[in-house]
């Protein structure tokens, strides 16, 4: 028996590719509704071998849907969780309006899979930030073996992370270089984006770090361990898909490089790409479509006494928003809903 899935949002990048991937993974879907907003309506949207049609998410009755996958951004989550939830639907939120709320779990399947049954206190699961998600899948095993006290991570995030306008303006901006009176202004970003990187990622708070680099913080605390101490510095990159992130860990106890490389060969989601060689690691154009978190490399921190460096990538569209959305689905439906249908 299949569920009835509502995939709200399902015209942006995150939205789409949700139901590619309830295609590729064959979730058990007898009846999908793709929602957007009215401006969107009638849309087509491809889900495996079918054509969607957009339906208007204003006016949408969630009653009889069982998981709604919301990718709409905080304001309209806040207009419409609500209704859903007091439909009896059980929604997985990409946004960040839920994630540090205490009844609400915060999810990554390879982390913390046990928190799903914490779900009924307000029929919410948060999805975690992009750069957490990939993060806290590298850094779970190394913490379960040697306990870690201390990260500083420096990220390398694509355009994508800030949707399809971001998108444009790179390609725009980039053929406007070369193209004397078509150059682009910065409008999705507050400087030039082509050939050019970015130390700001969101708003600046009033302690100078930006609100990512806060969210990387408070949801690492929140998934993995509030014990751990975490510094980042987030940068916007001229990169279409896939975010990188240069990782500094101090653990509480030694753990080699090599028993660390063996450790991440076998953890879930985790593939490991580490050759001492010309391109032996990943990048993000390698990592675009696949499903992994890619770790290379991995090497011992001189200067500490129990250190090591490691480089992380993944594709911030799949493991870092729809991919994490439809593995909490699967969890739900493994260990929840199954046991009520």
């Amino acid at each position: 028996m299949g569920y009835k899935i509502a995939v709200c949002g399902a015209t942006g990048n995150v939205g789409r590719e949700m139901l590619n991937i309830l295609a590729e993974r064959l979730f058990p879907v007898d009846e999908l509704s793709a929602l957007a907003s009215r401006r969107s309506l009638g849309t087509e949207c491809s889900f495996g071998d079918k054509v969607l049609k957009t339906k208007d998410l204003d006016t949408f009755d969630f009653k009889g849907i069982d998981i709604a996958l919301f990718a709409v951004g905080s304001e309209a989550t806040k207009k419409y969780v609500k209704k859903a939830t007091d439909s009896g639907c059980i929604v997985i939120d990409n946004s960040s309006l839920f994630r540090y709320h205490p009844d609400v779990p915060l999810i990554v399947p390879e982390v913390n899979p046990e928190e799903i049954l914490n779900f009924d206190k307000r029929n919410i699961i948060a999805n975690p930030n992009c750069s957490t998600a990939q993060l806290v899948v590298a850094l779970k095993p190394l913490h379960d073996r040697a306990q870690i006290k201390r990260v500083v991570v420096t990220t390398f995030q694509s355009v994508s992370g800030s949707g399809k306008e971001a998108m444009d303006e790179l390609w725009a901006q980039t053929k406007g270089l070369y193209v004397p009176g078509q150059e682009v202004d910065p409008k999705a970003y507050p400087k030039q984006i082509a050939f050019n990187v970015i130390p700001q990622i969101d708003v600046f708070l009033d302690d100078g770090q930006t609100k990512e680099e806060w969210k990387m913080v408070a949801e690492t605390k929140k998934i993995l361990d509030k014990k751990i101490k975490l510094t980042a510095t987030c940068v916007r990159v001229p990169v279409f898909v896939g975010h990188s992130e240069a990782v500094n860990i101090e653990f509480e106890d030694f753990l080699d490089e090599e028993e660390a490389r063996e450790i991440l060969r076998q953890s879930p989601g985790i593939i490991v790409v580490d050759k001492r060689e010309e391109g032996g690691y990943t990048t993000p154009i390698e990592c675009a479509g696949d499903y992994a978190t890619f770790i290379s490399r991995i090497r011992q921190d001189s200067t500490t006494e129990n250190g090591l460096n490691l480089w992380c990538v993944s594709d911030n569209l799949r493991k870092g928003a729809a991919l994490n959305a439809v593995q909490i689905a699967e969890l739900l439906g493994n260990k929840v809903l199954k046991k009520e249908k």
